[in-house]
């Protein structure tokens, strides 16, 4: 079992280890020639973490702790600016481009939480897909079956930022999410991950993929996890959630859209979890959420994404287009062809949706649904087709795509059994629900374990 960070939080404050410690294994984990840590980091920050780590020793030793995380090992994607450097954002494209001047608000906060950031962690190039696969720096390997034909794929695109917690890495990596890019490789790893309301955490100094979905938030082993670092990056202080009462808690659970392609591991993972919260007297409601079959057509032309990439993108592309993966920048230019009245047309008929959903939702305490229909694919069938690289990315991306549009909240939870490949349930709700999605997740966690 991955250690939690309030487990090594309490092995700090009762002296059972140290900052220094936890940060050195990690380094050595992630510095092993054997290990996954050469495709998880574009860059390891060795001695600066080793320096934080002493501090938060010392400053701990005169009774000074100054969050819950300080001296815990975190991971932070390619796509936070830190003072100094170029990012990158797992691309190669901007190398040599003007680094930064100062870091991001959510960079700063870790830090002066005492979090000992030990590296940025690889991702999809740009963000711009839900599978993890990157040409340019490796792609990380799930730990489930990672020695079978080349190992499955982490999920994206914050793939890196999965698997430096699944390996010990660090004990929470920060990622962002557009359409599940936390989500998504919490799932395929067998970790918690979750995606605030975007607005609760600053984008300032965050590489943008479309600002009107983006969202920054944490991959960790358990939900405690993920709500003490969510805490710090939404600049919170710290209230542990309580666990809500299952025994007449109302979910509802779509029939359409987002069971069509659910693979058998998948479905058998979703009945067994929906039993075990009958059994605990939840109601879950299975019933048709009309709007989220619109969702296709009102995106049919990239939406958000596509129109916001393209103006990002469109002076790099033009000046360096060769040093892209081609699958992400031929999405990219998906947005060349959207005019301004594709766009408009796409706000308004948002506010309408989120409108539609979240009267239907009004009745339920959240929202069931399988994190993403199937599990991992091997990472050597999506790279040997555009085909199958293409449809799988749809079909990953469609199931959390839906909360990012109603600019919602939403955590996957691990609900496969002991041994078999890793499944994520999707708890969500509308925008500023964030506690009552962590409490209800925090109660579910315990009845699926």
């Amino acid at each position: 079992m991955i250690p939690s960070l309030h487990q090594q939080s309490e092995d700090l404050r009762c002296g059972r280890s140290t900052a220094q410690e936890l940060t050195d294994q990690a380094l050595a984990l992630a510095a092993a020639a054997d290990g996954e840590g050469a495709r998880v980091f574009t860059r390891l920050y060795a001695d600066r973490a080793r320096a934080a780590a002493c501090a938060s020793d010392v400053l701990r030793d005169a009774g000074l702790t100054r969050s819950p995380i300080d001296g815990l090992p975190v991971s932070i994607k390619d796509l936070f600016d830190v003072a100094g450097e170029t990012t990158l954002a797992g691309s190669v494209a901007l190398r040599g481009y003007p680094a930064a001047t100062d870091s991001a608000v959510v960079v700063k906060r870790l830090i002066a939480a005492g979090a000992v950031i030990v590296g940025r962690t690889n991702m999809t190039e740009f963000a711009y897909s839900g599978l993890g696969i990157n040409p340019h720096y490796g792609t990380p390997r799930n730990p489930w079956q990672r020695d079978v034909d080349g190992g499955r794929i982490p999920g994206g695109s914050s793939s890196g930022a999965a698997i430096s917690v699944t390996d010990g890495m660090a004990v929470a990596g920060v990622g962002s999410d557009t359409g599940g890019s936390i989500r998504i490789p919490a799932a395929f790893c067998g970790i918690t991950g979750f995606k605030p309301t975007a607005r609760r955490v600053s984008m300032q100094g965050v590489l943008p993929l479309s600002e009107n979905l983006d969202s920054i938030g944490a991959m960790a082993p358990t939900v405690l996890c993920c709500a003490m670092v969510d805490a710090v990056l939404a600049g919170e202080e710290f209230v542990a959630p309580v666990a809500h009462s299952l025994h007449g808690l109302r979910l509802l659970y779509p029939t359409n859209v987002v069971r069509d392609g659910m693979d058998h591991e998948v479905a058998a993972a979703m009945q067994a979890a929906i039993a075990k919260l009958t059994a605990a007297g939840a109601l879950v409601v299975e019933q048709e959420v009309p709007a989220f079959s619109q969702l296709a057509t009102i995106n049919a032309k990239g939406g958000f994404t596509a129109a916001e990439a393209w103006t990002w993108h469109r002076q790099l592309i033009a000046e360096r287009k060769e040093h892209y993966d081609q699958r992400v920048v031929s999405r990219i230019m998906r947005g060349k062809d959207i005019s301004a009245a594709d766009l408009l047309d796409v706000i308004h008929n948002r506010r309408r949706w989120i409108a539609e959903v979240e009267q239907q939702l009004a009745g339920y305490d959240a929202l069931l649904m399988p994190t993403v229909p199937i599990v991992a694919p091997k990472i050597a069938d999506l790279q040997a087709s555009d085909d199958a690289y293409y449809a799988a990315n749809g079909l990953i991306l469609r199931n959390p795509t839906l909360i990012n549009f109603l600019d919602g909240c939403a955590i996957s939870l691990p609900c496969h059994a002991a041994g078999t490949a890793p499944v994520g349930l999707s708890l969500a709700a509308a925008g500023g629900n964030d506690h009552r999605v962590l409490s209800i997740a925090l109660a579910l966690e315990t009845l699926l374990k």
